[in-house]
């Protein structure tokens, strides 16, 4: 069975769970599982892709799309719900 990186940060949000599957070789992707019942798909959980980790590399991407690996992030600069990174304009950012 395949296991979240030990060095990945985040801790899941309240009825989240993360689920790890092999992408490519060397290359996992890490999705975001909701638990919680949704009517338009009949009740079955709902997931999201986080991001990717190349484990020979050592590094976590951020997606593109669930298929296609986008640019490297900081794993220090990304959040529980996922690895793309922020794009705000300076007022924006004043406020966080």
């Amino acid at each position: 069975m395949i296991e979240l990186p030990v060095d990945f940060p985040h801790k899941p949000p309240e009825n989240y769970t993360y689920e790890v599957e092999e992408f490519k070789r060397n290359v996992i992707s890490i999705w975001l599982r909701d638990h919680r019942k949704y009517d338009y798909n009949n009740g079955k959980p709902v997931r999201t892709i986080w991001g990717f980790y190349n484990s020979k590399k050592r590094e976590y991407y951020s997606p593109v799309n669930s298929k296609t690996v986008g640019k490297v992030v900081d794993v220090n600069d990304t959040r529980s719900y996922t690895s793309m990174p922020l794009n705000l304009n300076p007022l924006m950012s004043a406020f966080l």
